[in-house]
């Protein structure tokens, strides 16, 4: 992952997106934590706001965006949108699209380092 900030194609929009939608998970299972183990009821109230729409949200859209720009077939579609439903599913689902050849240039990347490797 040379610079998960470069969002100048579709694949590394939807990297970016799916690694930060992976974040507001984690942010928000800390907040429950806090509200169901510690008591404190308000701890869920922004942390689920802000995955629910700067992070699930977005994540569908970019998805869609992604899935339409780069042609993936239904079942890729399908299961990019069903991964944002487990917590960290977006970030599993990213790694399996690079190594399966579904993001462009990340693909490519990976396959060139993947035989660079069996060089050495």
């Amino acid at each position: 992952m040379a610079n998960i900030f470069d969002v100048s194609t579709p694949a590394k929009r939807f990297r970016l997106v799916a690694w930060w939608e992976a974040v507001t998970w984690a942010a928000l299972l800390v907040a429950m934590f806090f509200k169901w183990v510690l008591g404190h009821e308000e701890a869920i109230r922004i942390p689920g706001m802000v995955h629910g729409t700067a992070g699930f949200l977005v994540f569908i859209v970019v998805a869609l965006l992604t899935a339409w720009s780069l042609k993936w077939d239904i079942k890729t579609t399908i299961l990019a949108l069903i991964s944002s439903v487990p917590p960290f599913g977006t970030v599993v689902f990213e790694r399996w699209a690079v190594r399966n050849g579904k993001l462009g240039e990340l693909s490519t990347e990976f396959e060139a380092a993947k035989g660079n490797a069996a060089l050495v």
